[in-house]
């Protein structure tokens, strides 16, 4: 009976104790007192590399004795009070963090939201909301960050073209080589280009066009290009940053993984198609079965081709250990460029019907497709 009486008692204290905020949510919270980094006044010159980002660090916000806050980052123009901030995003580990990293990238487009020409200095204002239940509140400081905008275009283009006398389809645009949208105004194309002839890119084929060209690892307008030397080409162009690369592509081999080999390779034909015509892969006999497997190796000089020889790798897109039928997905034999090689893994499995026996490898690496490969007889 004693015993009762004391849980009983205990209980009661507890509950005494919780206060009048009993099943209330705990929002004591004040404002993140300082911004550490970058510090204040801080200038950034902004840069095309997509592993170019700077970091932003703030103390953690004072939530008494329970609970979390969560970090929000916001951004506005020089004379902006945060009443309309031009930008707001969560920092990282979903808000958690008292810090979170901003690609180049992604502060160009803030700058430009703030009203910033490409190219142009722009000075921006940055403090932190921390949250906590319904309350929310500004941090105690404000700092400055001035960057310089990247070389982009305001108005991206939706689709790109290559022509010109130096390119697959000279000077006729008809013929001109479309190039393939990998995201909102970033294009690539792997094509033919003749050395020392000039050629330029534009937004069509008819009517009224804007032109590109490169220079210096830009994108500029109203101007014609060349390369030094005949080849096969992996052009990339980011209007979003004004960045373009000029990739030399010197052969595509067809990788054996169970000899770790290259067997033979697949020459360009044009217009995005590699391929290599009646070619025998013989499977490797295990103690388990017959070895199938395989991929394709890319040889490529970056830099124009002034660099030194590097192997690339096109591999599955969608991992698969099991030999495709007949009746399989487009999907599975998708690619995907890998910058690093390895000999078993993203492999596919070439059907039964092809141990031993001719037949046709071919990739297609074309603008209004997924980038794919074919077997055939």
């Amino acid at each position: 009976m004693y015993l009762k009486l004391t849980i009983i008692a205990a209980f009661v204290f507890s509950f005494a104790a919780c206060g009048d905020n009993m099943g209330e949510t705990d929002t004591r919270l004040s404002d993140v007192k300082a911004l550490i980094e970058p510090v204040d006044g801080k200038s950034i010159v902004l840069e095309p590399s997509v592993s170019a980002e700077i970091y932003f660090e703030w103390a953690y916000a004072d939530v008494k004795e329970s609970g979390t806050a969560v970090y929000q980052i916001a951004f506005d123009r020089a004379d902006g009070d945060f009443s309309s901030p031009v930008y707001v995003m969560s920092s990282d580990n979903n808000g958690f963090n008292n810090s979170v990293r901003i690609t180049h990238k992604q502060m160009n487009k803030i700058a430009g939201m703030a009203g910033a020409k490409a190219s142009e200095t722009c000075t921006l204002k940055w403090m932190v909301f921390s949250s906590k239940g319904l309350k929310t509140v500004k941090s105690g400081q404000v700092h400055t960050i001035t960057v310089t905008r990247l070389a982009g275009f305001e108005d991206l283009p939706i689709d790109v073209y290559l022509t010109g006398e130096g390119s697959e389809g000279g000077t006729d645009l008809s013929k001109a080589h479309k190039m393939k949208a990998v995201a909102g105004g970033d294009f690539e194309v792997y094509t033919r280009l003749a050395g020392g002839k000039p050629f330029y890119f534009t937004d069509g084929t008819t009517g009224s066009l804007r032109e590109f060209y490169t220079s210096d690892g830009l994108i500029k307008e109203n101007g014609t290009s060349t390369v030094p030397a005949d080849g096969i080409y992996r052009i990339t162009l980011d209007f979003n940053t004004g960045a373009c690369t000029y990739t030399l592509v010197t052969r595509i081999m067809f990788y054996f993984s169970p000899d770790g080999a290259h067997l033979f390779e697949l020459p360009y034909e044009g217009y995005g198609i590699f391929r290599a015509k009646a070619q025998t892969v013989t499977f490797k006999q295990e103690g388990w079965g017959r070895d199938e497997r395989y991929k394709f190796r890319m040889f490529v000089k970056e830099n124009g081709g002034s660099g030194e020889e590097k192997e690339w790798e096109w591999a599955t897109l969608n991992s698969t250990d099991s030999r495709p039928t007949p009746t399989s997905p487009e999907s599975y034999y998708y690619l995907r460029l890998l910058n690093t090689t390895s000999q078993w893994e993203d492999k596919w499995k070439l059907m039964a019907d092809f141990d031993g026996v001719p037949a046709d490898y071919t990739l297609y690496l074309q603008a209004d497709l997924p980038y794919t490969h074919s077997i055939t007889k």
